[in-house]
């Protein structure tokens, strides 16, 4: 049997991923919901959104602080993903008209009591910023880079305040509030409708101890230290307004409207560009290649060993030849035993396949530009959905294995395939849930939503599986291509490069390889509150994945047959999962170098949701692993002649 490949093949794939990722990888997306036209004096409604910061991972809702309020507050519509996320967006006290500039317009005063003040003081101690939304473009405040003058990026909310000392000096450990926001509303004219489009949404956040000279008249009180009449306003914060019990704070706001070229369509770009990436350009497409070449490399070495190997075994004639057996060709009697636990195997290996299809499927609808950023919440809703739906291949992935393994009880298999793997990450997600909850956090799930999930699971996911399971166990089974002895032989004794222990964990290493760097960007993106779009990129790396676990996997699967050891199904499943360790282990790396966290909590945060990632990661990975040695052994054992 020809079981050659022309080494070009791989090159070509490389090719043709690169110039898809020069095309599609960087930030190619449908921005999503229709344009909002707008006429001059037209009211637009700015929304605030969740208070967050990376020190503490905890968000709160914008109003948990006492913020100046609007009429009345009202609640916008949230999507499953969107509460998940922990977003609360409610309507705020600013009014914009559309083209009209405004200049020190007063939204509130308020008085400082010495809980309120502590209050105040803590978010700014922990750096939270506020987020708002107009026309659902984020605000951002411009920052120039220190390095690049004519660089400028673009930093997500704006901090509530800063700690330290006066300009004029006095003691350090003083905290003041951003009070004055002067806002820049870009826009795009439409020339043919004389309406125009909004495409950009700015903040330079100030500190400012306003005064006025009469009584206080609400809105209309003239102040002396922002008067548009007296051409006084504020540009910077040389008398910055302290946080302190008894200190009264006046919030206050300007808007300019600024004219932009650039259009409707194109206006996530700002938002979407990375800050380093010329780095992450050259990272990614060395490690690729690097991990491309080695997997070439590999894939020819195993495919000419190979075949040399099966070319040897067919001219076997003489009987005493034949009784010579050596190498993978002697266990082939024990080869394809059914392994200990061979029930979880069948549950693990389901799981793995409900896994693959999710993340298979929401990649290309997120490279074909389907999960716009500018539907919040849309990229994690519609991973949960897929999941759900995905119960349909993972019951019949698990009852097809578990039918080969001669198994009779599929239904037990089903009900496993459909609670393991979920019951675990829920019990998890349920503790730190619970944890978020008493910190009175925006982040903790309600009960409505924890009980849509549990819908989800019990009412769609559980029923699909079992579908699943009764399709693929009512098919034949699968045969083996060579007949399994009654007696199992006798494994002799392995190398110390053979050690299970130690074959396992050198199989993890190549897999990680090929996603670590990506992994750092992703990492960045979730617990740095950035946003992630280069899904080009990650869609190349996931093919990469699957080639290298493949691989590393038959490899090392190879070298245990020839050495004797029949008992490859585990450790196949094993080999390219152990990955998750070292992911894992990379985690605890980017906690303790690149995050600032300091409470107990937001760490257990942290490590939970990286320890479900990291399980996740083990199922995907062992999976494909598992499936690339069945076929391998499946190809080999069929390819020769047993007497």
């Amino acid at each position: 049997m020809e079981i050659r490949r022309s080494p070009h093949f791989l090159t070509l794939v490389a090719v043709l991923l690169i110039v898809f990722a020069v095309h599609g990888g960087y930030c190619f997306y449908l921005p999503g919901v229709s344009p909002a036209d707008f006429n001059v004096r037209d009211s637009l409604p700015v929304k605030v959104n969740k208070l967050t910061s990376t020190k503490t991972q905890l968000p709160y809702a914008y109003y948990s602080l006492p913020f100046c309020l609007p009429d009345t507050i009202v609640d916008s519509a949230e999507n499953l993903g969107e509460v998940l996320r922990g977003d609360r967006i409610e309507n705020s006290p600013y009014v914009f008209k559309m083209k009209e500039p405004q200049m020190c317009t007063i939204l509130c005063k308020k008085s400082l009591d010495k809980k309120i003040a502590e209050e105040f003081k803590e978010k700014i101690q922990d750096e939270y910023k506020v987020n708002m939304i107009l026309d659902n473009l984020p605000l951002v405040v411009p920052l120039k880079r220190l390095d690049q003058e004519n660089v400028t990026l673009y930093q997500h909310g704006y901090h509530i305040g800063l700690e330290g000392q006066y300009p004029t000096g006095g003691r350090d450990g003083r905290y003041f509030i951003n009070n004055h926001l002067s806002f820049v509303v870009k826009y795009h004219n439409d020339l043919q409708a004389d309406t125009a489009r909004i495409v950009g949404f700015e903040v330079k956040p100030f500190s400012v101890k306003h005064s006025y000279q009469v009584e206080w008249n609400g809105a209309q009180t003239r102040l002396s230290t922002c008067d548009p009449h007296a051409n006084h306003l504020v540009v910077n914060s040389d008398n910055p307004q302290e946080v302190d019990d008894k200190q009264e704070i006046i919030f206050t706001y300007d808007v300019q409207f600024k004219e932009s070229d650039v259009k409707w369509a194109s206006r996530w770009d700002t938002y979407l560009l990375m800050t380093d990436d010329q780095i992450h350009w050259f990272s990614i497409v060395n490690s690729l290649m690097i991990v491309l070449f080695l997997s070439g490399m590999v894939a020819m070495i195993m495919l000419r060993t190979l075949y040399r190997d099966i070319s040897k075994y067919n001219q076997l004639e003489t009987q005493e030849e034949a009784q010579e057996e050596t190498g993978w060709k002697l266990v082939h009697g024990d080869v394809f035993r059914p392994p200990t636990n061979s029930d979880l195997l069948c549950v693990y290996v389901g799981t793995g396949v409900q896994f693959f299809g999710m993340i298979l499927v929401t990649m290309i609808f997120a490279v074909l530009g389907f999960l716009s950023p500018s539907n919040r919440g849309g990229l994690m809703t519609a991973m949960l959905l897929l999941w759900v739906f995905m119960g349909l291949f993972a019951g019949y992935s698990s009852a097809r294995l578990y039918r080969m393994f001669k198994g009779t009880e599929w239904k037990k298999i089903t009900l496993m395939t459909s609670f393991m793997f979920p019951g675990i990450v829920f019990v998890i997600f349920f503790i730190l849930n619970a944890l978020i909850w008493g910190e009175k956090s925006s982040g903790a799930v309600p009960f409505t939503t924890m009980f849509a999930l549990v819908l989800l699971w019990f009412g769609i996911s559980v029923p699909l599986v079992f579908v699943g399971g009764y399709v693929g166990f009512k098919k034949p089974p699968v045969e083996d291509p060579v007949k399994t002895n009654k007696i199992p032989r006798q494994i002799p004794e392995q190398a110390w490069y053979m050690n299970p222990v130690f074959s396992i964990l050198i199989g993890g290493i190549l897999p990680f390889g090929a996603v670590f760097i990506e992994l750092f960007f992703i990492l960045t993106s979730i617990w740095l509150h950035q946003f992630y779009y280069i899904f080009g990129f990650l869609f190349i790396v996931f093919f990469i994945l699957i080639i290298t676990c493949a691989e590393i996997t038959i490899v090392l699967c190879y070298f245990q047959l020839c050495s004797e050891d029949y008992l490859w199904w585990w450790r196949a499943y094993l080999t390219s999962g152990s990955s998750a360790l070292y992911l894992f282990l990379y985690a605890t790396f980017y906690f303790f170098t690149k995050l600032n966290i300091t409470k107990v909590v937001s760490g257990a945060l942290y490590f939970g949701y990286m320890l479900i990632a990291s399980y996740a990661f083990f199922v995907l990975t062992g999976t494909i692993g598992f499936y690339a040695c069945f076929w391998f052994t499946r190809l080999i054992y069929s390819s020769v002649k047993i007497d």
